[in-house]
C-alpha cells in the first residue's frame, strides 16, 4: 500500500488536472508589443464611448430607414492571436480568451470585465463559434439567455436602430477605414480626439446616414450577397476578433501596393508629414495652445490631407465617400430629433483637426464644412460655428484653397478607381471581402 501512494496521488492530480478546463492566459508581464499595447486600449476606450451612443440612437424610431439589431453590451476576445499578443489583450483590456464585455450601455444587466460562458444554453471554448451564436440570437430580434462564468444567468433583448453598424479598426491595424452600406470601420484616430458623448452619438449617426443615404448608390456598385455564416457577421460583433485582424492586414497590404503607383500618393504623404510634424510641437507645447498655434496655412493643409484622404477611399467606401454630405445633414437633422447638440460635428471635426487626426471620415474637408456650415446657419447657429471654428469662415477656407497647387484637390469620382487594390479580393473594401470569407477561413483569409 505504501508504494501506491504516490500512484494514486499522481493518477488524482491528473483527474483534477483533466476536469479543470481550459486554461486561459494571464499576464505574466512579459515584454509585449508597447504600440498593439497602446491601441488595444484606444479600441477598448472607443467601444466604451461608442456602445451607449448606439443605444441613444433606438430611440428615434424613424420609420423611414432600414432596420437592423444591436446588442446593449459589446465583446472582445483574444482568441486565436499568437500567445505574447493575448497576454497584451489582457494586461490593456481584460480580454482574455473568452468573450468578454468591454462596454455597456445603461441599463445593461453585466459590467465590463464579466465573460461569457453560454449563449442560449450552448456552451464552446471555441470563442468564434460562440461569437456565432452570439450574433444568430441578436439578428432574430428577440429576448434570449446568457451565462457568465461566475454562474450567473441573465436575459438579453436586442433592440433595434436604424441600419449601419458603427465599428472601429481592429488594434493591429489602427488606421484601416472602410464605409460600406452595412458596417463602416472608422480609424482608432477618432477615439484619439476624446469625443464626448454627443460627439460619439455624431459618429454613430453619420454612419447610419451613410447607409440611409448612400446605400442604393453603393448597392449598385456592388451588392454582398451571403451575411450568415461569414466573418462579416462575427464582425459586426467583435472587429477586433484574429480573423478580422489578419483580413484588416491583408487589406491594408493590398491598398498600399496599388496606391504605390499613384502620383498623388506622394502629395499625400508629404501633407502628412507635415501634418505629423505640427502635431509633435503641439505635444511640446500643449494641446491647449493648440487654435493659436493653427496658422490659417497649417489649417489649409490639413484640409487638404483631409481631401487627400477621401480621395484615396476605393471600392465600395469611394462610392460611399460621394455622399459623406448627405451624411452629415442626416446626422445634423437627427442629432435634433434625440435632444442632442446639432453642432457635435463641428465640435469634433475642430479637435480631429487641431490633434491632426485627418484619416478618416468624420472630419470635414472643405466642401463639406461649407455645405454643413449653411445648414447650421438656416438654423440659426452660424454664430455658434464660428465660434466653434476659432472665427474661421468656411466660404473664406474655401476661396484660399482653390488658389493651392491642383495636385492636392479631390479627384474626380469615378466608379473605378487608379487606386484600387486590382482585382484582389479587396477591390471593393475590406468589409465587402469580408463577406464573402467564411468562417472556417476567417484565420486565414
Amino acid at each position: 500500500m505504501p508504494r501506491m501512494k504516490p500512484l494514486l496521488t499522481l493518477t488524482l492530480t491528473l483527474l483534477l488536472t483533466a476536469c479543470a478546463g481550459p486554461k486561459y492566459t494571464v499576464d505574466d508581464g512579459r515584454k509585449v508589443d508597447e504600440a498593439l499595447l497602446a491601441n488595444i486600449r484606444t479600441y477598448g476606450a472607443g467601444e466604451q464611448s461608442l456602445r451607449p451612443a448606439i443605444a441613444r440612437t433606438a430611440a428615434l424610431h424613424d420609420p423611414g430607414c432600414d432596420k437592423q439589431w444591436e446588442l446593449p453590451f459589446a465583446v472582445a476576445t483574444a482568441y486565436g492571436w499568437a500567445e505574447n499578443d493575448r497576454v497584451a489583450w489582457v494586461r490593456g483590456l481584460g480580454v482574455d480568451e473568452r468573450l468578454t464585455v468591454v462596454a455597456v450601455a445603461a441599463g445593461a444587466p453585466m459590467v465590463p470585465g464579466d465573460k461569457l460562458s453560454a449563449i442560449r444554453g450552448q456552451r464552446d471554448d471555441n470563442s468564434e463559434k460562440l461569437l456565432a451564436n452570439l450574433a444568430e440570437a441578436r439578428d432574430q430580434g428577440k429576448p434570449f439567455g446568457i451565462s457568465l462564468v461566475n454562474g450567473r444567468t441573465l436575459t438579453i433583448t436586442p433592440f433595434e436602430v436604424c441600419r449601419g453598424y458603427t465599428r472601429l479598426a481592429p488594434p493591429n491595424t489602427p488606421e484601416v477605414q472602410d464605409y460600406h452600406w452595412l458596417l463602416s470601420l472608422h480609424p482608432l484616430e477618432i477615439i484619439q480626439a476624446a469625443p464626448t458623448q454627443d460627439e460619439a452619438l455624431w459618429a454613430v449617426l453619420w454612419t447610419q446616414g451613410l447607409s440611409e443615404e448612400g446605400g442604393l448608390r453603393m448597392k449598385a456598385y456592388h451588392y454582398g450577397t451571403q451575411i450568415v455564416g461569414t466573418l462579416y457577421n462575427l464582425a459586426t460583433l467583435a472587429t477586433g476578433l484574429r480573423g478580422a485582424a489578419l483580413a484588416a492586414e491583408a487589406a491594408v497590404n493590398a491598398a498600399k501596393s496599388a496606391a504605390s503607383s499613384v502620383a498623388s500618393e506622394l502629395l499625400k504623404q508629404q501633407l502628412i508629414e507635415q501634418g505629423k510634424n505640427l502635431a509633435a510641437q503641439k505635444i511640446r507645447d500643449g494641446l491647449s495652445d493648440a487654435a493659436q498655434q493653427l496658422s490659417k496655412q497649417q489649417l489649409m493643409n490639413s484640409l487638404q490631407a483631409v481631401a487627400a484622404n477621401r480621395s484615396s477611399l476605393f471600392g465600395v467606401a469611394r462610392v460611399g465617400a460621394t455622399v459623406f454630405d448627405r451624411a452629415d445633414q442626416w446626422a445634423f437633422e437627427h442629432a435634433i430629433q434625440l435632444g442632442a447638440d446639432p453642432l457635435a460635428g463641428f465640435t469634433l471635426h475642430q479637435k480631429l483637426i487641431e490633434r491632426n487626426l485627418v484619416s478618416n471620415g468624420l472630419v470635414f474637408d472643405v466642401e463639406r464644412l461649407s455645405a454643413i456650415n449653411k445648414i447650421a446657419e438656416a438654423k440659426g447657429l452660424g454664430a455658434e460655428v464660428q465660434a466653434i471654428l476659432r472665427g474661421v469662415r468656411p466660404d473664406d477656407l474655401a476661396q484660399d484653397i482653390e488658389t493651392m497647387p491642383l495636385a492636392s484637390a479631390p479627384q474626380a469620382f469615378s466608379y473605378e478607381s487608379a487606386s484600387d487594390p486590382g482585382s484582389s479580393r479587396f477591390a471593393r473594401g475590406l468589409v465587402n471581402a469580408m463577406l464573402d470569407i467564411p468562417l472556417e477561413s476567417g484565420k486565414r483569409p
